[in-house]
């Protein structure tokens, strides 16, 4: 694992030399953001070293190094996912060059079905916790010191502080929004209605196929990580109905403009805290 982390970590270094210490993981249908960035340099995945390979449309496959508010950025768009057939420490393996690059604070986005009777289609949501459905975990193995703690504490994967500047911005710029549990599930069949009513009596107020592995990771490695997720389907309610890969798609498109001025704004006063 090391050795192939420092393989990945010393090509990008050769190609874009990053100094940013702000990474972005784009989910489905979220790729706007990368219209408000200043892209200084991409790299394809399949050419870094032991990067997997995005297999599912909406997924473009790129690291961009470049700046947002000039401010210095890391973001993949497009992530892995369990259902591609990664394991975990594949899926994960991303977030690993990340951090060996100097990356403390990750923004994470994905799009979500909602369980909550009381969200709607278009909604963005604040991830608060997660309840992990994975049938695999990112931590399981051989644990490398270096990396992080064996039994690393999970009280609080998604930074309270970021969640309270991020509330800021979205008051400050009449962005609604909400705040719930995420439940990460395997996929990639989505998940039927008596699923949908069990997830949400378990607490969880949205659900999806990523998001987990990697905040996971991100907490064993020490780093801030925030969470973002947009409905694309409802699975209780009056909403509730079938459900297509290319709808999620179409509602993530159309709630992505005010999820990407949000983001923006985030990075920017992320920025004047770490100063």
């Amino acid at each position: 694992m090391l050795a192939k982390i420092k393989n990945a970590v010393d090509y990008i270094n050769d190609s874009i030399k990053t100094k940013a210490k702000i990474g972005i993981v784009l989910g489905s249908g979220l790729n706007g953001l990368t219209k408000e960035m200043n892209i200084q340099k991409t790299l394809l995945y399949k050419e870094i070293p032991h990067f997997p390979v995005s297999t599912v449309a909406g997924h473009a496959g790129k690291l961009l190094a470049g700046n947002i508010h000039q401010v210095e950025v890391l973001v993949m768009q497009g992530r892995f996912h369990y259902y591609e057939g990664y394991d975990m420490k594949e899926i994960t393996f991303p977030i690993r060059v990340m951090k060996a690059l100097g990356i403390d604070t990750l923004i994470l986005s994905n799009a979500s079905g909602g369980v909550n009777p009381n969200y709607k289609v278009g909604d963005i949501v604040f991830i608060t916790d997660h309840i992990n459905f994975f049938p695999k975990h990112p931590l399981r193995g051989k644990n490398e010191q270096s990396l992080g703690l064996r039994f690393p504490d999970m009280s609080e994967v998604y930074s309270k502080d970021l969640i309270a500047l991020a509330e800021q911005v979205a008051r400050d710029n009449k962005i609604e929004y909400q705040k719930g549990v995420y439940a990460g599930t395997q996929g990639p069949a989505y998940e039927t209605p008596a699923e949908y009513r069990m997830f949400h009596s378990l607490g969880s107020d949205c659900v999806g196929m990523s998001t987990v592995p990697e905040a996971i990771v991100a907490r064993h490695s020490c780093m801030r990580c925030i969470a973002f997720s947009v409905i694309t389907d409802m699975g209780v309610g009056k909403m509730a109905g079938t459900i297509s890969h290319e709808e999620v798609l179409k509602a993530a498109n159309e709630a992505e403009p005010k999820l990407s001025q949000l983001i923006k704004e985030l990075i920017l006063r992320i920025s004047i805290h770490i100063k």
